[in-house]
């Protein structure tokens, strides 16, 4: 190994900063010999380290190539950013990159090497699942840091300005202390200002902000957008350490816009379906209506008059009336769920279904109904949700489950960081086949021959639990039976167990 490339060595930052950075890098030296090669260069041209090192950088075929690279001309002013280039992978497909360039100096300012980052932007939805690993990555690192990585906050900043995504660095007092080359060219060089007040464009102290979460170790995720260029980011705040041992935030960008348009576009198409179902069950329930009376109007004066025959034809109408009923009911309760404001405090659930079971009771007294209800999480959402939600679950028991005198039982818990909610029967269960599809609309399993239904009930449950970043599906009960559960985000529930009741 020659003296330069020794001293090129000696400068490199260690393999655990470099598996942080999002992007491929390679190292050369001053005759464009590859030093290093990371792992994610190795993963966008498919040429593992092995094969890199030692070659000239060329053996890309790179487009353009030589001085037209800007590496090391001194034509193109350093660092070079955002620059668009073509190279040819080991599969021998054309890779379309955009590449970040800069020199590598020494302590007395000779270039002593160049570095080279890039993204793959063929295939954007890869690099976005990578960037995303990358930055789990990253955030676990940085909680690892200590004081004595202090000596390395200058290697690592230089790599954060290879990086295409926005980075920057604030002090526990909220100044910009960094923010990288592709940050600064949106927003200018803000070093010292105020970072609610530079990228924010907040007054005073963001109230969103999670410099206590990540004073105390956390990390947080957090959906922003910038009015500097109008795009929607997601944002990863870490915690790093400055030199005297005090805890600065890191925060790394992901442009998210495009998602969020999209996303968008997917809820407006859900509103414009449900008011489509709400509307075309109201009038059809409107125009049912009459069709009804006017079956028991001629049953009631007319019903002597017809034979046996026209009283069967009599008695369809209403059967079919009655079956079309409970449908446009089903339907219109479907259309009406949608996402409501969750109260400040969370609501006693064992109580709100003890109170549905009596409900049930009453509504439908010719169907016994015998409920076990234990502990369940406290859950702070709408409660005329989470009553509809177990209606449609007790109902569904009620009709299919209910082997007296074994009883119903509902429980719940806390698992993981989810809320989990079951209602347990011991009926004749669900099929595996049938399972994933049980709560589809209209669906009704083979059990339900000859048992009233319109198969909206579970769709409905499966609708209010997703509204809410949820989750629902259903297990077999050991013994015989099902059990149907549903789960919610735990986060910002403060969920506190109720005493075991029943009913």
């Amino acid at each position: 190994m020659d003296i330069q490339a020794k001293k090129l060595l000696q400068f490199l930052p260690t393999d655990q900063i470099l598996r942080t950075i999002p992007s491929g890098l390679f190292l050369v030296d001053r005759e464009q010999r590859i030093m290093l090669w990371n792992a994610e260069a190795e993963r966008i041209t498919g040429f593992p380290s092995a094969e890199a090192l030692g070659k000239h950088c060329s053996f890309l075929a790179g487009v353009p190539c030589g001085e037209g690279c800007g590496l090391f001309s001194p034509k193109v002013s350093k660092p070079l950013i955002g620059a668009p280039c073509t190279i040819k992978g080991r599969d021998g497909r054309r890779i379309h990159l955009l590449k970040n360039v800069d020199y590598l100096r020494d302590s007395s300012g000779e270039i002593i090497g160049g570095i080279e980052s890039f993204i793959d932007v063929t295939q954007q939805t890869e690099m976005e699942i990578e960037l995303r690993r990358q930055a789990e990555i990253l955030e676990q690192t940085v909680l690892k840091r200590t004081r004595e990585l202090e000596e390395e906050r200058s290697r690592l900043r230089a790599v954060l300005d290879g990086m295409t995504d926005f980075a920057y660095i604030t002090t526990p007092e909220f100044r910009i202390d960094f923010m990288n080359q592709s940050m600064q060219e949106v927003f200018g060089s803000c070093i010292g200002q105020p970072c609610f007040e530079t990228i924010y464009g907040e007054p005073d102290i963001c109230s969103w902000c999670p410099m206590p979460e990540v004073s105390r170790g956390g990390t947080a995720c957090l959906e922003r957008h910038l009015e500097a260029n109008n795009r929607m980011y997601e944002v990863i705040h870490t915690p790093l350490r400055d030199a005297d041992g005090r805890v600065q935030k890191l925060a790394v960008f992901r442009d998210i816009t495009d998602r969020k348009i999209v996303e968008e576009r997917l809820r407006e198409a859900n509103r414009e379906l449900d008011a489509f179902a709400y509307t075309l069950s109201h009038d059809l329930r409107t125009a049912l209506s009459p069709i009804l009376g006017f079956a028991e109007l001629l049953r009631s004066d007319y019903g002597d008059r017809l034979d046996d025959r026209g009283l069967d034809f009599l008695g369809e109408i209403e059967t079919q009336g009655e079956k079309m009923l409970e449908l446009m009911e089903d339907l219109l309760a479907l259309a009406r769920v949608g996402w409501v404001e969750s109260p400040p405090e969370p609501i006693d659930v064992g109580r709100l279904v003890l109170k549905v079971a009596d409900e049930l009771r009453q509504t439908y007294p010719d169907r016994p109904l015998h409920v076990k209800c234990g502990s369940l999480p406290r859950l702070r959402l709408p409660a005329s949700l989470v009553t509809q939600l177990f209606s449609n679950l007790l109902s569904n028991a009620q009709r299919y489950g209910n082997s007296l005198p074994t009883p119903i039982e509902i429980g719940g818990g806390e698992t993981k960081g989810r809320l989990q909610y079951f209602v347990l029967d011991h009926g004749q269960g669900v099929s595996v086949e049938e399972r994933e599809r049980i709560f589809e609309l209209f669906y009704r399993g083979t059990a339900s021959e000859g048992i009233p239904g319109t198969g909206i009930g579970l769709a409905t449950v499966r609708k209010i639990v997703r509204l809410y970043g949820g989750g629902a599906w259903v297990t077999e009960t050991p013994g015989g039976g099902c059990t149907f559960w549903v789960e919610f985000p735990a986060e910002s529930q403060r969920s506190s167990l109720d005493e075991p009741t029943s009913g």
